[in-house]
């Protein structure tokens, strides 16, 4: 009996050839983006309400890396007037934030310059591949003014609310006054901070990260999920603050304003993903996923 053929070498990934392909882009994307990440970083990112800014690009590029193969892989339905117009697009839109500080259009016009750049030199395959990591891009733009503006008065308001009235059912001395807390001695405000939408967009990130690598095949499951997501987080955050008062009311307001801050939220925030992941084990014993096709045996 004749000896088996040795198999051939696995294919490597052509390195050199993408380094030459897509040099304009790389160096063009830096040239645009790095000043505006390194702006970011002195400023915006350092703040509490965009803390999560630094953590969401690290996701963008490991999901690039992670589907890698589409930017490797050879160019199929190309759109090189589509891809352009795109493109076009998103340096105009990056243009006009940059020169007047719009952080919606500069961080923005990202998506558009990568999806045309992905038309024009990989074709509509890598674009419907890479469709999520595009779309991430947008939990890197800070939440326009007017939108937090618009939420945070309601959610302060609703949240005061709940936390005077369980708190008076467990019968604490509580009143409130609008958004203010008085228990005991003590007098609480229900600042900004505390009105969860921070919590609420961050858990919408880590949320639809989650969905999306656990490719789940029940559209019932996946539309539950995703509007569990803001009702997890404000009811984490009405728990937060029910904490804080109470560490305030036993343990006095430096220990409810010190570190406990700061951790109650962090604490908090994590529950709420627990919470989340709980909720997707449950709906799995109800909505289960459908066995998927595959095409070797």
């Amino acid at each position: 009996m004749s000896a088996a053929l040795p198999l051939p070498p696995p294919l490597r990934p052509n390195w050199l050839g993408f380094a030459a392909e897509w040099w304009p882009v790389l160096l063009g994307l830096a040239v645009l983006f790095l000043p505006t990440y390194a702006d970011l970083n002195r400023t915006l990112w350092n703040s509490e309400e965009n803390a999560h800014g630094p953590i969401a690009l690290l996701v963008v590029l490991w999901l690039f890396w992670f589907k890698r193969h589409a930017l490797l892989a050879a160019p199929q339905q190309v759109k090189p007037v589509a891809g352009g117009m795109l493109l076009g697009f998103g340096l105009l839109l990056y243009a006009l934030g940059r020169s007047q500080e719009i952080l919606l259009f500069e961080i923005g016009s990202e998506m558009f310059i990568l999806g045309g750049a992905l038309l024009m030199l990989r074709g509509v395959p890598a674009v419907r591949t890479l469709w999520f990591p595009l779309f991430f891009l947008i939990f890197l733009i800070p939440v326009p003014g007017f939108i937090v503006d618009a939420l945070t008065g309601p959610l302060k308001h609703y949240i005061s609310i709940l936390v005077e009235q369980a708190l008076y059912v467990a019968g604490y001395p509580i009143a409130r006054n609008g958004v203010t807390l008085s228990i005991g001695p003590y007098q609480l405000l229900v600042a900004d901070a505390c009105s969860g939408l921070n919590s609420m967009f961050s858990l919408s990130a880590m949320g639809l990260l989650y969905l999306y690598l656990m490719q789940h095949t029940s559209v019932a499951r996946i539309l539950i999920l995703v509007a569990s997501i803001w009702p997890i987080a404000f009811f984490a955050n009405v728990m937060r603050v029910i904490i804080l008062v109470m560490v305030t009311y036993y343990f006095g307001d430096e220990a409810g304003q010190g570190f406990l801050h700061g951790f109650a939220g962090i604490l908090l925030f994590v529950i709420a993903l627990l919470l989340l992941f709980a909720l997707d084990g449950l709906l799995g014993l109800i909505l289960p996923d459908r066995a998927r096709s595959s095409a070797h045996p």
